[in-house]
C-alpha cells in the first residue's frame, strides 16, 4: 500500500497560499489536505470554494477537501466544481441532521465525478461509518479534536485504525485509503503505518520543519 502525504494548508501563511502549494509539490507531496471550518462545527473559519478554486491551477497535486461544516450537502457543489479531487464529511455533522445524510451525502459528492471520504472525532466508534465504507474512497480517522493545528497526538485512535484496516479487508477493500489527522509527526508515524493508516495529514510537521522535502520523507519512513 502506497504511503501517501497530505499536507495541511492549514498551517501555510496564508498570505503566500500559491507558493507555500507549491513548495509542497516540489518537496514531494502526494495531496494537498484542505481543512474546510465554518465557525459552527467547530469554532474557527478558515476557507470556502473559493480558496480551492484559486489553489487548483497550481498544483497537479489531488486536492482533499475536509469539510468540518453543518449541512455538508449545501456546500458539495462548490467544491467539486471549484476542483477538488476528494471531498470528505463528518459522521457527527451528518447524524445530527437524520440516519440516511451520510450516506446521501456521499452519494451526491460522487455525482459530481468526485471521491468521497467519511470521517469521525476521536471520540466516535469507527464502527459507526462501516455502514457507508462500500461507498467511500477514504476514510478519515481524527487524532486530535477537529478546529485547531497544532495539537498532540491521542495515541487510542491507533485501535480504530487497526480496525478500519480490518473491515476494508474484509469487505474486499485492502486498497481503501485511511488516512489520518492530527498531531502527525516524524516520531510517531511509524507506529501509524504500522496500525494500517496509509495518507497521513500533517501541518506542523511539515511546514514548521526547515526543510520540508525531508520532513516528508521522514513521515514516508
Amino acid at each position: 500500500m502506497q504511503i501517501k502525504i497530505a499536507p495541511s494548508i492549514l498551517s501555510a501563511n496564508f498570505s503566500e497560499m500559491g507558493e507555500a502549494i507549491k513548495k509542497m509539490e516540489r518537496s514531494g507531496a502526494d495531496m494537498i489536505h484542505c481543512d474546510v471550518m465554518d465557525g459552527s462545527f467547530v469554532e474557527p473559519i478558515t476557507f470556502g470554494g473559493q480558496m480551492i478554486k484559486n489553489i487548483r491551477p497550481l498544483t497537479k497535486l489531488p486536492l482533499d477537501a475536509h469539510l468540518m461544516v453543518e449541512h455538508p450537502q449545501t456546500q458539495i457543489k462548490f467544491f467539486a466544481e471549484a476542483g477538488a479531487d476528494i471531498i470528505t464529511v463528518h459522521y457527527k455533522a451528518c447524524e445530527k441532521i437524520s440516519d440516511n445524510y451520510l450516506e446521501e451525502t456521499l452519494r451526491l459528492i460522487k455525482s459530481y465525478g468526485v471521491k468521497c471520504g467519511a470521517a469521525v472525532n476521536p471520540d466516535v466508534p469507527v464502527e459507526k461509518i462501516f455502514p457507508v465504507f462500500p461507498l467511500c474512497d477514504m476514510v478519515l480517522l481524527m487524532s486530535v479534536y477537529p478546529g485547531y493545528g497544532g495539537q498532540k497526538f491521542i495515541p487510542e485512535v491507533l485501535e480504530k485504525v487497526k480496525k478500519a484496516r480490518g473491515y476494508a479487508n474484509k469487505i474486499g477493500r485492502p486498497d481503501m485509503d485511511i488516512e489520518i489527522d492530527g498531531g502527525v509527526t516524524a516520531e510517531n508515524a511509524k507506529i501509524i503505518r504500522e496500525a494500517g493508516a496509509n495518507v497521513l495529514v500533517a501541518g506542523y510537521a511539515i511546514f514548521k520543519a526547515p526543510d520540508a522535502a525531508t520532513a516528508i520523507l521522514n513521515l514516508k519512513g
